[in-house]
């Protein structure tokens, strides 16, 4: 069974950074692409990184040059870096992988 467990949210300031995790279970995480997908309130959902089994990483141009993703496949982990968090990037923060969401992770950025 997937299981994909995200921590590390919380309330920052802006100006501030997160580091987000998600520990992945039930699959051969080491194969498989890793996706971060967050839900700002009353808005859709987007999408905000995405790392491959081989290592290569994707950023969406909201958090292109703030975000790093990475992973580590001894750990099953996959993180997400935030830097320089505004509020624009509150939001629930979602780990996704083989069609599998994780339950979420809230980042609230407010003074």
């Amino acid at each position: 069974e997937v299981q994909l467990v995200e921590s590390g949210g919380g309330l920052v300031q802006p100006g501030g950074s997160l580091r987000l995790s998600c520990a992945a279970s039930g699959f051969t995480f080491n194969k498989y692409d890793m996706i971060w997908v967050r839900q700002a309130p009353g808005k859709g959902l987007e999408w905000v990184s995405a790392i491959s089994g081989g290592g290569s990483t994707y950023y969406a141009d909201s958090v292109k040059g703030r975000g790093t993703i990475s992973r580590d496949n001894a750990k099953n982990t996959v993180y997400l870096q935030m830097n320089s968090l505004k509020p624009e990037d509150t939001a629930v923060y979602y780990c996704v992988a083989l069609g599998h969401w994780g339950q979420g992770t809230q980042v609230t950025v407010s003074s």
